[in-house]
């Protein structure tokens, strides 16, 4: 089997690739640019292109089947070229579906936490020896890629509800056709293509519709909109909600409160808390007893890039986490000041995504700096223009943002001088960012601050 990825670069697409290489695929690939870890994983198994651009002469009679990327546009050249010869063209959600249509099929949807779900759920049955594929948006401690595909009876994917392709407007968990269907809250985002709440709302609305007769959704009770999405009047699906476990926090670490006892976690934070409680009750669905569960979450020591621990100190402490969104900011800032609240936590937020760095979208950040005692936001201006935005300004964050202290910077050098800057006695930082803040070394510059 051939097969050709149209904008082979992406996170999802080039582990996909990898996923079918090891399967004894024939793969190859184009993109007008790769970035790391991507390009070094993809020139690992020779899959790397040699010309970064678009080929429509890779588009051969021999290709059998087309992987089209979200990256990709609708007048790409080997887009047009495929369809001209009439090849099988896949969304990567499609395509993941095709494979695992004979599958149990468990999908992780929500604005926050489906990535560290979806791992805790990986892990507890890796730790059980079951058999399973997955998708998954980041890398997991003892999983070599970000996909598997196998002859295993069920599969675990995070779903994700931005679009689907340049030809398929849907949100992609749309396509995964869900058994067990997974909702962990609702909070606007991706501006640009869902313009109101509205909008946005409608896509997981959609995504609770689709649960077939006998489907189970699981979904977080103290989201008002994703309660009332999920109390659906169905007698033909079931509808399970969860809740904060019982735990208690003492010197930094968290604890579970079980019949079986105090279970210690590698992870913190009420979000973490109830992402252990949606993991668990996908679990139990799939044959891990209780007991099991929780044998195996205490080993759980999170997902990349998520309350990703940079370096620690006598009397200091750093993280970096993936959180963008104003309901993540919020969260996670809440998570590291509640297990450090001896510390002064100052919390540095990158705004970096379409939504962050539109100025209709700033006022969604008002109060979300509340649990940091040091409030930062750096910006970059040349990601504004590059995504065609208009112009925002300090004035327009200090404004929206609305927290007391807040310091803004639009220099990654001056942000990182003013960092080195601090006597770090009995303080935390946060890195927060889906972006790579400048390029800066955030490990490197962590270590060399609080050690």
């Amino acid at each position: 089997m051939k097969v050709h990825f149209i904008a082979i670069g992406g996170s999802a697409m080039h582990n996909l690739a990898l996923a079918l290489f090891e399967k004894g695929y024939q793969v190859t690939g184009s993109d007008d640019e790769i970035f790391e870890p991507s390009r070094t994983r993809l020139a690992d198994k020779g899959l790397l292109p040699d010309k970064t651009g678009w080929f429509p002469e890779k588009i051969t009679d021999d290709v059998d089947e087309i992987i089209l990327g979200m990256h990709a546009r609708a007048d790409n050249p080997e887009l047009i070229r495929a369809q001209e010869l009439g090849k099988k063209i896949y969304s990567f959600p499609e395509y993941i579906y095709k494979y695992s249509e004979d599958k149990q099929r468990i999908v992780v949807a929500g604005s926050h936490g489906k990535t560290t779900v979806t791992s805790m759920i990986m892990h507890v049955l890796r730790f059980h020896g079951k058999e399973f594929d997955y998708m998954v948006g980041s890398i997991i401690e003892g999983f070599e890629t970000m996909a598997r595909l196998t002859e295993a009876p069920m599969i675990v994917i995070e779903g994700d509800e931005y679009l689907t392709s340049p030809l398929d407007p849907r949100p992609k968990f749309w396509h995964y056709k869900h058994h067990i269907g997974i909702i962990t809250g609702i909070a606007w985002d991706h501006i640009n293509v869902f313009p109101t709440f509205a909008k946005y709302l409608e896509q997981f609305e959609n995504f609770a519709d689709l649960t077939p007769k006998g489907g189970l959704l699981i979904y977080s009770k103290d989201d008002k909109r994703v309660a009332d999405i999920c109390s659906i009047d169905r007698y033909d699906v079931t509808a399970e909600g969860y809740t904060t476990p019982s735990h208690k926090i003492k010197n930094g670490r968290t604890t579970l409160n079980t019949d079986y006892g105090q279970i210690e976690l590698q992870v913190f934070g009420e979000h973490n808390l109830k992402n252990i409680e949606a993991a668990r009750l996908v679990c139990l669905r799939v044959g891990i007893t209780e007991k099991g569960f929780y044998e195996a979450i205490s080993s759980f020591k999170g997902a990349s890039n998520r309350l990703e621990l940079l370096a620690k100190g006598e009397k200091s402490i750093a993280f970096k986490d993936f959180a963008h969104a104003p309901s993540k900011l919020l969260a996670t800032t809440m998570a590291v000041k509640k297990n450090f609240p001896d510390y002064k936590l100052i919390a540095c937020l990158e705004l970096h995504t379409f939504s962050s760095l539109n100025k209709d979208f700033l006022k969604e950040y008002k109060d979300k700096f509340k649990f940091a005692d040091e409030p930062i936001v750096f910006f970059s201006p040349e990601t504004v223009e590059h995504k065609k935005l208009p112009t925002i300004t300090e004035a327009d964050i200090q404004a929206n943002f609305a927290a007391k202290n807040l310091k803004v910077f639009s220099d990654i050098e001056k942000l990182k001088s003013y960092l080195e800057s601090q006597d770090w006695n009995r303080k935390s930082l946060l890195m927060m960012s889906s972006g790579k803040f400048g390029g800066i070394n955030l490990k490197e510059m962590a270590e060399r601050i609080i050690k």
